[in-house]
């Protein structure tokens, strides 16, 4: 049995290539995204573990927790921990290390190195050797810096250029002192790194006189347990912690392995995609062997083979076509591994680095996954073939599916969807967290049923084709009843491409309405012609609300101020604004009260109102940071949304208490509303800084579009393997349906059905299949979109349905043309059998 299997994977190589195809595309996904993410992971790993090469003891502060009125604070690192940290017997050097954003501009006065990873630090002393100078001197004052190399090869600067750049807001043009070397990972990443002597850095990031860390460089001799052992005998118990450079670099390793983790595991979801809708290819080829060999199966009943044997040899045949897939799968994989790595570089994204990395797990993943998955789609095909039994295949009685087996799938089938329905419907007036789970069950029961009960549906869905079929006269006649003919290879078929249009279309639907009710919660909720921000989202200088307010034009203007406060035994973050403008800024709704900001009366969310019983004329005690109280007022109770949420008070009342004011944004209103001119002013005001962001509500509202755009842009690229494996399947089922019916279409043409018509038969049929399973697709993905959109319009009042014709309409014609393509060499193959071979075909 076992010669025999193997003889018949020989003897059907061609007809099985496809089914080969579709696992290899599956398994080089999985085995392309461990190789790229284990290849990033480990250039990133040994790129920032050279960072810690001269850190032999970091010491940091120490977070004390909120407790009582006490707001949660950091212990600051001194000068005099650090002096006694550098006195501690076994300890050789001790280095300060200040931390920040520091976004640099290239010569055109375009940002360097991205929003987010735009990094300043200081330089220490003279000779830092944590950051080797490859030209020039150590900065000295304000107006001197120095830049990393990667910054300056791209900008063009060299030393004694002067350079624009911004900390949090206010322009500085320093010169630059010297160019050096880093093994930072952001740099290699294709960030920038700024440097300023220690007292500058200190000033520029708010720690006047303090450090973010201090690392300790160890005595020959000195092993790092024992130095921390020292230094946490010597330094204050509870101000500062000890965590030693071994331990830093394993910590880095494990969030940068984290990091990837998450990628790794979108990546993988969408490889599974795949394989699951390969699935069904693999199913539908073996089903179809399967009945194309009824006699010979027959036979090796009749000569004693077991029923056991049979499905032994049907899955031997599995294991070796899913052998070879993986093995191939492995092979590209890795050519992708090492395409997507070179594909960031493209996009202007560097990576350290580092050689390819093809772990072992990585190899046994690929071989493991095809095997698997081949064999357990082909053992259904093969219980079947060993329950035929052998006096019907002799007599060549195809088994067919029986009506009462058709009844229990289609009952099965209705459960499992009612089921789904239920569950995704009962999730929809869940609290959003809790409903989730139940949400993602619901769909895959959904799902599953619709699959169980496709072949039921194919033929009312299909007969409704049918006035359109007729324009096409015999052919478009045939190519109806074809379609119907086996309801279960076409529910097979048209299923494996309804799974990729579901999720498309659901992630489309959901995409479009959220950016539809974020556009109208801007246009509602804002009155402000203008809002200000920095580019990394990080804190403003007090002084950039100071510049727009004196700016020409502008009539009203308020910063968004953060802050933390202790109200009732619970930390509350409060937002201070100006509370004469802010009203004329905002268009929040007003429930209770009235928006009125100002001394002591504030203004509170609904969901804070409610946590805490308050109403318009309740009165309570905020704990501010430096530890003192005040008594406020609450004038009003408003809607809160994604933009504006929380406890609102004027400026005048925070700002006292916090040791570096800093806003989050600035909204500003000009006499003429938004313009092209307006915003220039509010630019220049600024110094045109490129680290600052000034934004009407059209450029808001075009930000989160490019966002969405990009995600779902990103979504259609990773399910483009799963539409390419359901034309795979398309192709295969076409092609083995040729073969199979090959005396019927050499009847038809000794009849008088010419070629032409032959090949508008077969790609009718495959449309029709086609443009059933995109049918089904489009169905599903608009109803999981309004379930989704269902658990976010609880959170986003905003929110309504808005289903996007037009990509719909895209989407079919994308199940067209996927059909029409998948046809044409079926197409081809059916119009030239030959007439009189093709009838004494059996």
């Amino acid at each position: 049995m076992f010669r025999t299997a193997l003889r018949n994977v020989v003897a059907h190589k061609a007809r099985l290539l496809m089914t080969v195809l579709a696992v290899m595309l599956g398994v080089a996904f999985v085995s392309g995204t461990l190789v790229f993410t284990h290849t990033v992971s480990d250039a990133y790993q040994k790129s920032s573990a050279k960072g810690f090469d001269r850190v032999d003891v970091a010491v940091r502060p120490e977070y004390r927790e909120s407790h009582g009125d006490e707001v949660g604070r950091s212990t600051e690192l001194t000068q005099v921990l650090l002096d006694k940290a550098a006195r501690v017997p076994g300890a050789a050097s001790a280095t300060g290390v200040v931390t920040g954003f520091t976004a640099v501009a290239d010569k055109d006065g375009k940002l360097v190195g991205g929003d987010w990873q735009s990094a300043g630090g200081n330089y220490w002393g003279a000779h830092d050797p944590r950051y080797p100078l490859v030209s020039g001197r150590a900065p000295h004052g304000r107006g001197e810096v120095l830049i990393d190399s990667a910054t300056a090869k791209r900008a063009g600067y060299k030393v004694g250029d002067t350079v624009r750049l911004s900390v949090d807001g206010p322009v500085l043009t320093p010169t630059v002192t010297g160019v050096f070397t880093t093994d930072d990972g952001n740099v290699a990443a294709g960030g920038s790194l700024t440097l300023f002597d220690t007292p500058t850095a200190q000033a520029l990031f708010g720690k006047k006189g303090a450090y973010d860390e201090i690392d300790v460089e160890a005595a020959p001799g000195t092993s790092q347990p024992a130095l921390k052992a020292a230094l946490d005998k010597a330094l204050p118990a509870g101000q500062v912690e000890t965590t030693t450079g071994e331990q830093l670099a394993d910590d880095q390793a494990r969030e940068i392995s984290s990091s990837m983790s998450g990628l790794r595991q979108l990546l993988l979801v969408f490889a599974g995609i795949a394989l699951f809708v390969g699935t069904f290819i693999i199913a539908n080829t073996f089903t179809m062997l399967v009945a194309q060999r009824t006699r010979e199966l027959a036979l090796l009943r009749a000569v004693g083979a077991s029923r056991r044997q049979v499905t032994r040899s049907v899955l031997i045949e599995a294991f070796a076509v899913g052998a070879v897939a993986g093995a191939a799968g492995l092979a590209a994989g890795v050519g992708i591994g090492a395409g997507l790595r070179a594909l960031l570089g493209s996009f202007g994204v560097s990576v350290p680095d580092g050689p390819l990395v093809i772990s072992p797990g990585t190899v046994v993943t690929a071989l493991a996954v095809g095997v698997v998955i081949t064999m357990l789609a082909a053992w259904l095909p093969g219980r079947r073939a060993a329950k035929i039994p052998p006096v019907a295949a002799m007599s060549s009685v195809h088994a067919q599916a029986t009506g009462r087996s058709l009844v229990l799938r289609n009952t099965f089938g209705a459960l499992f969807a009612a089921a789904g329905v239920a569950v995704v419907l009962a999730a929809t007036s869940m609290d959003t967290d809790a409903a989730q789970g139940p949400m993602g069950l619901g769909a895959v029961l959904l799902i599953v049923g619709v699959f169980v009960l496709t072949p039921l549906l194919s033929r009312p869905l299909i007969a409704a084709a049918a006035p359109v079929l007729r324009v096409f006269g015999v052919s478009g006649k045939l190519a109806r009843q074809n379609s119907v003919r086996n309801p279960r290879r076409t529910a097979a078929t048209a299923s494996a491409l309804m799974i990729g249009l579901t999720l498309i279309t659901g992630m489309t639907v959901t995409a479009g309405s959220l950016q539809t009710a974020i556009d109208k919660m801007a246009g509602s909720a804002i009155r402000a012609d203008y809002v200000v921000s920095m580019a990394n989202r990080g804190p403003l200088s007090p002084d950039v609300a100071d510049k727009l307010a004196a700016a020409g034009g502008v009539t009203a203007s308020s910063p968004l101020r953060n802050g933390v406060s202790r109200i009732d035994g619970d930390t509350e973050y409060l937002t201070g604004v100006d509370g004469a403008a802010i009203g004329r800024l905002t268009a929040l709704k007003v429930t209770d009260g009235a928006f009125t900001v100002g001394g002591t009366r504030v203004v509170v969310d609904e969901d804070r109102a409610k946590a805490y019983g308050w109403k318009a004329g309740s009165r309570f005690t905020a704990h501010f940071e430096d530890g003192k109280a005040a008594r406020l007022t609450v004038a009003g109770v408003y809607e809160g949304n994604d933009m504006f949420s929380g406890i609102m008070l004027d400026n005048e009342v925070l700002t006292p208490h916090l040791a570096d004011p800093a806003d989050m944004q600035v909204m500003v209103k000009t006499a003429g509303g938004a313009s092209d001119a307006a915003k220039d002013r509010l630019e220049k005001a600024l110094g045109s800084n490129p680290a600052v962001k000034v934004q009407d509500k059209q450029d808001i509202s075009q930000e989160i579009a490019k966002l969405f755009t990009l995600v779902l842009n990103m979504v259609y690229g990773l399910l483009a393997m799963a539409v390419i494996v359901a034309v795979l399947g398309v192709v295969n089922t076409l092609a083995m349906s040729v073969f199979e019916r090959a005396q019927e279409i050499g009847m038809l043409r000794a009849i008088g059905l010419d070629r032409r018509a032959v090949k508008r038969m077969v790609r009718l049929e495959s449309l029709v299949i086609s443009l059933f399973g995109g049918v089904l697709g489009i169905g599903l993905g608009v109803f999981f979109g309004w379930a989704a959109g269902e658990l976010l319009s609880a959170k986003m009042p905003t929110y309504e349905l808005v289903l996007p014709w037009g990509r719909m309409a895209v989407f079919l014609l994308l199940a067209g043309t996927v059909g029409v393509l998948a046809a044409l060499w079926p197409a081809r193959r059916a119009a030239r059998l030959n007439v009189l071979t093709a009838i004494k075909a059996e």
